[in-house]
């Protein structure tokens, strides 16, 4: 049988869960990064009440690389197909680089946004 090969680990859990500091070492053990999909996180300057711990990132001194946090101003209305753009414009950008990337979803309507985008151009339905 062959082996598996995959590209992306998603962590999926609760609110308030663990699953940034699951993620960090995770990506830390496998010389990964992570691809933030939380909602309310790519805000600058609301880290009270979204749950934007930055030094979660932070494993044995080093920190491990995160994209789409802080890259939208506040007030601003980030939306889904910007998210899947910016999401797929960082993936791409890790697959040339052969990085193994980590993802953190909570909302489900950009999960699954970007999940049926990548289904389509995999072209595998997996």
């Amino acid at each position: 049988m062959a082996a598996l090969r995959y590209n992306m680990v998603t962590i999926l859990g609760a609110t308030a869960s663990g699953k940034t500091a699951i993620a960090a070492h995770l990506a830390k053990s496998i010389g990964g990064e992570i691809i933030s999909a939380d909602s309310r996180q790519v805000y600058r300057g609301m880290d009270i009440g979204t749950g934007k711990d930055l030094s979660d990132y932070i494993i044995d001194g080093t920190l491990v690389p995160y994209h789409l946090i802080d890259i939208a101003n506040a007030g601003y209305q980030y939306n889904v197909f910007e998210y899947q753009r910016d999401f797929l414009n960082v993936f791409d950008k890790l697959q040339k680089t052969r990085e193994v990337s980590g993802t953190m979803r909570r909302n489900r309507f950009i999960h699954r946004g970007h999940t049926e985008r990548l289904q389509i151009n995999s072209g595998s339905g997996e």
